[in-house]
């Protein structure tokens, strides 16, 4: 594919993603966002945030936190949809930053995230973090988010924004799809584009990471552990 083709399909991706995750959050929100239930009460929704915060962050602070207080941290959330994660985050560190590429998620997670001030979060374009002001973060974290991202470009994007982001030597956990037996299609916002170890060490040597640890590679949820050099 040539430049001018790969520029093309990749916007219309970026608008397929935000025309389908703005209809996702209308329908049904909390669902899409995480699918374990059709129906959830608020108290249900926020606490599976607490307990993939539990989970992924709380047992991981030495990778996290490298002798910092968490309470001084400044975090960058990639994909927060209507702030599952973000509350859970927020309650933890100093200052938590999210951005999502629905304006209708975004209104949501923003209404949830009323009674934290120390919580913000952004509409974006779907690929970089624009909008996000220009501060040097210490930790990022993106959990069942890439993996309904169709483009193996616009997730490589994301991690290079991540990295130009994060001070030296900090963590951006997250999570791709890892089946790679997996048929996709390039406008498939749901089923996004599955990452082999391999093609995961070659994101993080591309953007400027290293890959120190991963978890579940072949699987629906395979973790990365990226630290900024």
């Amino acid at each position: 594919m040539n430049h001018e083709m790969a520029l093309f399909q990749t916007a219309r991706q970026l608008r397929k993603m935000k025309k389908d995750w703005d209809r996702r959050a209308k329908e049904n929100a909390r669902h899409y966002v995480e699918t374990a239930k059709e129906n959830w009460t608020d108290e249900e929704f926020f606490q599976s945030g607490e307990t993939t915060v539990a989970e992924e962050v709380d047992t991981d602070l030495t990778n996290i936190c490298q002798g910092k207080d968490p309470r001084s941290m400044l975090v960058l959330e990639i994909g927060c949809g209507a702030g599952r994660v973000t509350r859970a985050l927020a309650k933890r560190f100093g200052e938590v930053h999210g951005v999502d590429v629905s304006g209708e998620m975004v209104k949501l997670a923003r209404a949830a995230l009323a009674p934290y001030p120390s919580a913000f979060v952004y509409q974006n374009n779907g690929k970089d973090l624009s909008v996000i002001p220009g501060r040097q973060f210490d930790f990022a974290f993106s959990c069942i988010v890439f993996q309904h991202i169709p483009s193996r470009e616009i997730i490589t994007n994301y991690v290079r924004e991540v990295g130009r982001l994060l001070h030296p030597g900090a963590l951006f956990k997250f999570q791709v799809q890892g089946d790679v037996s997996m048929k996709t299609r390039p406008d498939d916002t749901w089923l996004g584009v599955p990452f082999s170890e391999e093609q995961a060490a070659q994101m993080a040597d591309r953007c400027g990471f290293e890959l120190r640890y991963h978890h579940g590679a072949g699987e629906q949820y395979f973790w990365l552990w990226f630290f900024k050099r």
